[in-house]
């Protein structure tokens, strides 16, 4: 499929909240500068939402206090829509498919599910993320993965909720598109579709932290790895129906400066999710990942809803920066964004 220049500008944008400032960063300023930016949505992230209800509360708000998330997420709704931005999508769900049968694991999970079902009602949203578990307690069988899904699309169906399944690079058992997509078929639900990411994909197909040339490294080079991403690409354009495709995130990232452990650190985080959390900046801004090929893949398949960014950017070395300009930082964003329409459009 061909991609117009002229289709893209359609394509609404979106901006997630724990993308810019800090949790502690006043949600107000945040919302003002994604605005101000020329952002339609936001995904709201639970940390700022938690954040804020416990400013409001002048108290540390638990994570399952759902009865005082929901009070306060009301006021997160009224918020968005004075600063004329809607709520995308509630996010990051995670660690809730493929606990085993009656454990305390999957006991909790169902409990935060419903939990979080009550603030999609508070605070106006329709679209929950669900990101693929890096629990290395999770069952692998993606019939069982997708059986977990089926009861939480159904938890979520008489609401007119949808769950966007997203692959999370450094996931225990789905951590490529071709995982999550099967995933998403086996549980044949018409409100799950996916979340794609830029960096879930490229970081997880092409890229590797933990090797000097922050590459993945194969028999064949770098030539026999560029053509296995290619045909990766290529099946994702040819294979996902668009309308499957709920939103898709935007990041790039830096090649870190030392390589990371290959080893999970101490808490069990694996060196992608690691990566993650604060080496992902906006795309041309001294990253490396091939950001524009996964876009345009996703663009063939005829894609063009919500473009999301969601970057962690503690800089080149990731040990953050100050966030004085909270502003001149989205407008980057959406200078970034309009970059990568123009690369990914046909010539």
């Amino acid at each position: 499929m061909s991609i117009s220049y002229s289709s893209l500008g359609s394509i609404p944008t979106c901006y997630a909240t724990v993308s810019i400032g800090t949790p502690d960063t006043p949600l107000d300023q945040k919302l003002k500068a994604i605005a101000d930016a020329g952002f339609r949505g936001i995904e709201l992230g639970f940390p700022d939402l938690l954040s804020f209800a416990s400013k409001r509360r002048n108290a540390q708000v638990k994570p399952q206090d759902f009865d005082t998330l929901c009070d306060v997420g009301r006021e997160v709704k009224q918020l968005v829509e004075e600063s004329g931005l809607k709520i995308v999508m509630l996010q990051p769900f995670s660690n809730f498919e493929g606990w085993e049968k009656g454990s305390e694991g999957r006991e909790d999970a169902f409990r935060r599910a419903k939990g979080w079902i009550r603030i999609m009602q508070a605070v106006g949203t329709d679209m929950l993320q669900v990101g693929s578990t890096d629990s290395p307690h999770a069952l692998g069988s993606f019939d069982y993965l997708a059986s977990d899904l089926r009861e939480l699309a159904d938890l979520l169906a008489p609401h007119n909720f949808r769950l966007a399944y997203e692959n999370w690079c450094w996931a225990t058992h789905a951590p490529d598109w071709k995982d999550v997509w099967e995933i998403v078929r086996r549980v044949d639900r018409p409100n799950v579709g996916l979340c794609l990411d830029t960096y879930q994909t490229a970081g997880g197909e092409w890229a590797d932290p933990t090797t000097d040339s922050g590459l993945i490294e194969r028999e064949g080079g770098r030539e026999a790895l560029e053509g296995q991403f290619k045909t990766s690409l290529e099946a994702l354009s040819r294979t996902i129906p668009k309308e499957k495709i709920y939103i898709l995130q935007i990041s790039d990232a830096y090649k870190p400066r030392t390589p990371l452990n290959s080893e999970a650190d101490e808490s069990g985080l694996r060196p992608r999710g690691k990566w993650s959390s604060c080496l992902r900046p906006v795309p041309f801004d001294g990253g490396y990942l091939p950001v524009v090929d996964v876009t345009q893949a996703v663009l063939k398949t005829g894609f063009r809803s919500w473009f999301s960014m969601e970057v962690f950017d503690g800089g080149p070395d990731g040990t953050d920066q100050d966030w004085k300009d909270l502003k001149g930082y989205a407008k980057k964003a959406m200078a970034s964004h309009h970059r990568l329409l123009q690369e990914a459009a046909d010539p």
